[in-house]
């Protein structure tokens, strides 16, 4: 799905504000601002700490930290390379896992180091959680800063945790029940091919995928694709048992789109790569997906990468978007610890 044009709200790069529970001294978390939990930063006190080996130490305090925070920001380690991205996942989450069910367009770097996104410099892309439409999707996504753009070029966060708690019951409630529905179309040259998508350009291989994870699919010609999944809108943390909003809902409905590219995709009379609604087929309320746009932005958080900073996310408690942006911007993107939904279904709302 393509990406939409606006403005946010940025961070001002303060001061920080030390916390209890802290690691050996040669290494500080703080607070990146004192008015926002997320990121906790992770910097080092004296030169030359090497990194992935203290990570690697203390991965059950990271790991506790980021049940809290939601997302880990560590600067000053000089670590915004393809190379030191992938030693860190190996040390804190066992390996990054490859992209599959590819919903946007990456490049890979090195092993499953990846660019962050190849779409456009000038358009934003809204928040999501990766790949929560997957039956099985990363509980950790993780990117490092090579080149911090000249102006703009932010990774939002947001804590769906607290997006949950903003929505009206009501609406959470309707998506408990008729949960939503992720629609592809694939072949009318927008958004990806399902070759790339899948990973292959074999229509079996595609078939069987897609029956193993619960996908509808609908061959229109040879080239051109459909397909269709229902999935759950909230998630229970597999660890902390903490509700999330977690799903593509807003993500890739057609009105999160920047307005200029939603009318002209749908003045072309073509099919929409992406759209959603909810599960039984009805469309999601303009109301609706207004009050869930309003709920992102307001818990949205950003600030202004530094080379070499590298941010550890969990997946379920935290939604990320990217900023437009000016200049060279290079950020790059790994995934981790596979969790299937199974472990995530929420036993009430």
């Amino acid at each position: 799905m393509m990406p939409q044009q606006s403005s946010q709200r940025i961070l001002p790069a303060v001061g920080r504000r030390a916390i209890s529970a802290a690691p050996p001294d040669w290494v500080l978390m703080a607070q990146l601002d004192p008015a926002t939990p997320l990121p906790l930063v992770v910097s080092p006190t004296v030169p030359e700490v090497d990194l992935v080996a203290w990570a690697g130490k203390h991965r059950a305090l990271l790991e506790a930290h980021l049940l809290r925070h939601g997302a880990l920001l560590f600067r000053g380690f000089g670590a915004g390379t393809a190379k030191a991205l992938g030693r860190f996942v190996e040390a804190v989450s066992g390996g990054a896992l490859p992209y599959l069910e590819r919903s946007s367009p990456r490049s890979p770097v090195e092993g499953n180091v990846y660019t962050s996104t190849d779409h456009p410099a000038d358009y934003r892309i809204f928040l999501h959680n990766e790949q929560s439409y997957n039956l099985v999707f990363p509980l950790r996504i993780f990117f490092a800063c090579q080149t911090a753009a000249l102006v703009g070029g932010e990774t939002p966060i947001a804590d769906v945790r607290r997006v949950l708690a903003r929505l009206d019951p009501k609406i959470v409630e309707r998506f408990a029940e008729r949960r939503y529905r992720y629609v592809r179309n694939f072949g009318d040259g927008l958004g990806l091919s399902w070759q790339t998508a899948f990973q292959t350009s074999s229509r079996a291989e595609v078939e069987a995928y897609c029956r193993e994870n619960e996908i509808g699919f609908e061959w229109r010609d040879r080239r051109r694709l459909r397909t269709w999944q229902v999935r759950e809108a909230i998630a229970r943390h597999p660890v902390s048992g903490d509700l999330a909003w977690f799903n593509h809902a807003t993500f890739f409905n057609v009105t999160t789109l920047d307005q200029p590219v939603r009318e002209a995709l749908l003045a072309s009379g073509g099919e929409l790569p992406n759209d959603t609604c909810y599960g039984d087929g009805a469309p999601i309320e303009p109301g609706v997906l207004d009050e869930l746009r309003a709920a992102y932005e307001a818990e949205m958080v950003s600030f202004p990468w530094q080379e070499g900073d590298l941010l550890m996310v969990d997946n379920v408690l935290v939604a990320h978007g990217r900023a437009p942006f000016r200049g060279p911007r290079s950020t790059l993107v790994a995934m981790s610890t596979p969790v299937p939904w199974e472990r995530c279904r929420p036993l009430t709302c």
